[in-house]
């Protein structure tokens, strides 16, 4: 198992390749102050779970940036990039340091909730996933997603894509500036008749404390990201789609025991199936795989997933994402992957 120290190295590195070079910095300085024996070494000491997993240091990246979104420390929030463009780590560690110390009772409670990012960017490519299917299958659509978080990815249909033959880009919806490659379906209005989302630990788009901290798991220096993301806040706040706190492999069962409406029910969900254990996955895979089977007529099912490429199929050993999408009509089942995307959304290729 991955130990504390690594866990930071690692994740140090993941920042600085998705261009958060402020991240990258203070998770090394942390990484320093671990083999020091420190005061992270002394917050983290013991940690009971597995390290990767936990993400423990995304956990006290976020306690200190809410500190500084806050103003909980003024000296931090002086210092930290919103505020300070030109900033230094030689500058921001001693206070950060400090910060850490003086507050340990506060930085520990922080860090007990997993970090949940929401990440918006990720809507290019599940909307070239629905648009997809929108040419292929009956509406209204049945939007349903499974580890939803705040559920901003619910209104995805609203948001201003940068996609310029869309014509997105002027709507008040946050800016989804994902860069796209290939030829993706066209902008199409689609009936949606219902949407609905689960989550274990949901957050409440219209909570000062969930905005919070939705906010500080943000990479301090992305303020690109962090636009979008009070942007998509707000406007989840005004649609007051919330979703439900549930296992997903139950929940996701339960709406599918219903029947299926007219038209096509959409099971989606975007970097989040890796996360539950195997059981849970097998529990997911099983519900809708047993729907598919019973569909007829009028009455489809797909499911689309942005996930690594790893945990959807036979390339175990892939480190890609991708954009998959399955479908059932009478029955019938077929499968596709549409595009290479990146992670966090920046980019994607249409394969299809």
């Amino acid at each position: 198992m991955v130990s504390v120290l690594e866990e930071f190295r690692i994740q140090s590195r993941f920042c600085g390749e998705f261009e958060s070079p402020f991240t990258e910095q203070l998770l090394a300085r942390c990484a320093a102050d671990i083999e020091a024996g420190g005061i992270v070494a002394k917050l983290t000491d013991g940690w009971l779970g597995h390290p990767r997993a936990d993400a423990v240091s995304l956990r006290l990246a976020g306690a200190l940036h809410a500190a500084a979104l806050t103003g909980r420390d003024p000296a931090l929030a002086a210092e930290y990039p919103a505020a300070e463009p030109d900033w230094s780590m030689d500058r921001v560690w001693p206070i950060a340091r400090a910060f850490l110390e003086r507050e340990e009772a506060h930085v520990r409670d922080f860090l007990k909730s997993p970090p949940q990012t929401n990440e918006t960017a990720r809507a290019t490519a599940l909307a070239c996933g629905f648009l997809w299917l929108a040419a292929r299958s009956p509406q209204p659509f049945h939007m349903l997603e499974l580890g939803a978080s705040a559920g901003l990815n619910l209104n995805w249909d609203r948001f201003a894509f940068a996609h310029p033959p869309w014509g997105r880009a002027g709507l008040q919806g946050p800016k989804i500036p994902t860069r796209v490659e290939g030829a993706v379906p066209e902008w199409r209005t689609l009936a949606i008749a219902s949407r609905g989302a689960c989550d274990q630990n949901p957050l409440d788009p219209a909570s000062a404390e969930d905005r919070l901290r939705l906010r500080a798991y943000i990479w301090a220096d992305q303020t690109g990201r962090l636009d979008r993301l009070n942007a998509a806040l707000d406007l989840a706040r005004e649609t007051g789609v919330k979703p439900e706190k549930a296992d997903a492999g139950e929940w996701v069962g339960r709406r599918l025991a219903r029947g299926l409406p007219a038209g096509t029910t959409v099971i989606y969900h975007s970097v989040f199936y890796q996360y539950p254990p195997l059981s849970v996955r097998l529990a997911i895979r099983d519900v809708i795989e047993d729907a598919g089977g019973r569909t007829s007529g009028g009455r489809r099912l797909a499911w689309v997933r942005f996930e690594p490429e790893s945990i959807l199929g036979e390339q175990r050993a892939s480190a890609s994402y991708v954009l998959d999408l399955v479908s059932w009509e009478n029955g019938r089942r077929s499968e596709v992957t549409l595009a290479d995307v990146d992670p966090h959304g920046r980019w994607m290729v249409w394969r299809s």
